[in-house]
Order: C-alpha cells, then sequence, then structure tokens
C-alpha cells in the first residue's frame, strides 16, 4: 500500500484530507456509514493499492479468493459520484452509479460502474457491479 502524507486531500474527491477522510476507514478506526462513503473509501483503497481494505469491504457472497495489483495497472485519477439509491443510514441495500477516470497508455478513460452494496451486522459491502470502460476524448 502507497502511504499519503497526512496533510493530503483524499482521492476520493471529497475535499477533505486523507486521515479525516478515508484514512480513518482504512485504518479501522471507523466504518463507512452510508454505501456511497464504502464506494468512495474503495475508489481511494483502489488508488493505493490497499488490498486488504478492498477484500474486507467486499460481500463474502463474490469476494475474490485474491485481488493482486502486479503488473501494469491503470492510474486512478477522479472519482465522480452520477447517483445512489437508498444507502444511507437506515437502507439495508444501496446503488451507488460512478464515474472512476484513469490514465493508461497516454489515454484518459473513464469506468462508469453501478454498484451494489449492502449491510450486515451495521457495515456496508460491495457486492457486484455491472461496468463499462470508454476512452475519454
Amino acid at each position: 500500500m502507497t502511504d499519503i502524507p497526512i496533510q493530503s486531500f483524499c482521492r476520493c474527491g471529497s475535499g477533505a484530507f486523507y486521515q479525516q477522510c478515508c484514512g480513518a476507514f482504512h485504518a479501522g478506526d471507523m466504518f463507512a456509514p452510508t454505501a456511497e462513503t464504502l464506494m468512495r473509501s474503495r475508489f481511494s483503497a483502489y488508488c493505493l493499492h490497499n488490498v486488504a481494505y478492498l477484500l474486507a469491504t467486499w460481500d463474502a457472497r463474490t469476494r475474490p479468493v485474491m485481488l493482486s495489483f502486479a503488473g501494469n495497472q491503470p492510474c486512478w485519477q477522479t472519482l465522480e459520484i452520477v447517483r445512489t439509491q437508498q444507502g444511507g443510514v437506515k437502507h439495508s441495500k444501496g446503488k451507488v452509479e460512478f464515474n472512476a477516470f484513469y490514465d493508461e497508455d497516454g489515454q484518459r478513460w473513464c469506468l462508469n460502474e453501478r454498484s451494489r452494496f449492502a449491510k450486515a451486522g451495521g457495515r456496508w459491502f460491495y457486492v457486484d457491479g455491472v461496468v463499462r470502460c470508454f476512452p475519454v476524448a
């Protein structure tokens, strides 16, 4: 996992410093209170190659056995939340559609995903999503 300086802005796009934002979730000090917050923290975890956090926040029914960042990986840039459906503090399920922009082989790309989340034991987990990628002009 890549370390982030304490006074760096969080990669999730919240505008907060990493340590007061996704850093608290990654450290296990807090759990994401909403599906959108979990989605944002997972984006930051992808940016940091934080495999442990990604696997820990993946629903056990759909979690891969392993996750690796070996080889060529996209360089994640920014996150844009398109819409959320449910996924609030009082919900047990939610959906978050987002665009994650990245650079790969000198080209800017957009990964659009409609993700599903479920709450179990008071914690949110990523279930799965429908993904499409396209180049950004």
